[in-house]
């Protein structure tokens, strides 16, 4: 089993935010894969999913700054020097620097070199979650330690890497998956046939997300409140601040509430907004929550919102794992035609689609839906029979286990 020992190197561990990674690493377990998880951070969400309990993987923490554990870092360079991956690795990082002279550069060579140094027995392969830092990292101590590696490529990282970066750890790594179309497209093309890239959707544990039978509530807005609610991060690719707008169009006659959960950087500039705007006695704020308390926010919801934009500088979503949960739930949800929302949402038969950063298309597709509960019944079923044939997860399980497992033949 020397081989079969796989170190996956993750940003951050736990992370309530990434649900779907713990999800895949859960399926791997259960699929006879023996981990070991390591991150670059330690956790900062005060909660956890209970799937992170169901994991057994030992979790290991590297510095995350070299100068907080000098000792630690000085003792893996020592322990690195007489290894020939030393240099090959250092060949690297010196092609690397003209083009990204940087600290985080010399931190991440640094982490490799702890990973490297402290490496668990009998391990045999390195997977990153990421293809940005995460994936820096693990191309070093892939070349330290003389070591196959993979990547699983997800949103920001694709379209905030620089192409020279990119195309250099696709051409390193033994193989790369990524989640939506658009990463694909992206990743392929700066591969150039130097390695493969597959399209795998991460999809859902659909055990812990099972069919909702109830009948939802027929409102129309024009007496019980219609319930519009959002999941996801307070940050600038969520585009919070264009759904507040939309949601201030809306006909001052409409009877609707809207309920957020997430935390992030931004909640206090939005929440400012939404006085702004008039809108505090229609929205609530109920913070970052568990797995099983979002779970029932979908299903006491009637709409599922959200407003995805690319930022200034590239970063956005690939497939929102909150929209794959909330159309597992027969819940209706309108989002912008941006990255992997496509895939999950066709206009008008899965979902309602407007254009990112327009709120009088957004305020439009909103009043449709509150006005509607006919349409919200009709598109939510059928988001939900999409979910259930396309993005279960124990196909891209199986997926990830056949390329293990068809390297390690190759190898034997």
């Amino acid at each position: 089993m020397q081989h079969r020992k796989i170190v996956v190197v993750l940003k951050g561990y736990p992370r309530l935010s990434e649900t779907f990674i713990a999800q895949e690493l859960l399926g791997l377990e259960r699929a006879g894969f023996d981990l070991v998880l390591v991150a670059l951070r330690r956790p900062t969400d005060a909660k956890r999913h209970p799937v992170h309990d169901e994991i057994k993987a030992p979790i290991h923490y590297l510095p995350e700054y070299l100068h907080d554990e000098p000792l630690r870092v000085a003792r893996s360079l020592f322990a690195c020097l007489p290894r020939p991956g030393f240099w090959r690795a250092l060949k690297s990082l010196a092609g690397d620097l003209p083009r990204d002279f940087t600290r985080n550069r010399f931190r991440r060579f640094g982490q490799a070199l702890v990973l490297a140094a402290e490496w668990p027995k009998d391990a045999g392969w390195l997977h990153a979650h990421f293809a940005h830092t995460p994936a820096s990292v693990t191309r070093y101590a892939s070349q330290l330690r003389g070591l196959p590696w993979s990547c699983s490529a997800h949103a920001k990282d694709i379209w905030t890497s620089a192409d020279w970066d990119l195309a250099g750890k696709l051409s390193s790594a033994r193989w790369t998956v990524t989640c939506t179309k658009t990463g694909f497209d992206r990743l392929t093309e700066l591969a150039n046939g130097s390695s493969p890239v597959h399209l795998s959707y991460h999809g859902l544990d659909l055990d812990r997300f099972g069919s909702f039978g109830e009948v939802r509530n027929q409102h129309d807005g024009s007496g019980e409140p219609v319930v519009i609610l959002s999941v996801g991060r307070a940050v600038a690719k969520k585009g919070y601040d264009t759904l507040l707008q939309a949601l201030a169009r809306l006909p001052g006659a409409l009877a609707w509430r809207f309920e957020h959960v997430g935390g992030g950087e931004e909640m206090e500039p939005l929440k400012a907004l939404a006085q702004k705007l008039g809108l505090n006695d229609r929205v609530s704020w109920k913070g970052a929550l568990a797995q099983k308390e979002v779970l029932e926010h979908y299903r006491s919801a009637d709409i599922f919102a959200l407003a995805c934009r690319i930022t200034a500088d590239g970063d956005r979503d690939g497939l929102p794992n909150v929209l794959v949960e909330a159309a597992s739930q027969r819940l209706a949800c309108v989002s912008t035609n941006i990255s992997g929302v496509p895939e999950l949402l066709s206009p008008d038969e899965t979902g309602l689609l407007v254009p990112s950063e327009n709120p009088i298309a957004l305020a439009l597709a909103l009043e449709r839906l509150i006005r509607d509960p006919v349409l919200r019944t009709r598109l939510g079923a059928a988001a939900e029979r999409r979910v259930r044939s396309h993005f279960d997860h124990t196909a891209s399980i199986g997926q990830l286990k056949q390329l293990f497992q068809q390297e390690w033949q190759a190898a034997e």
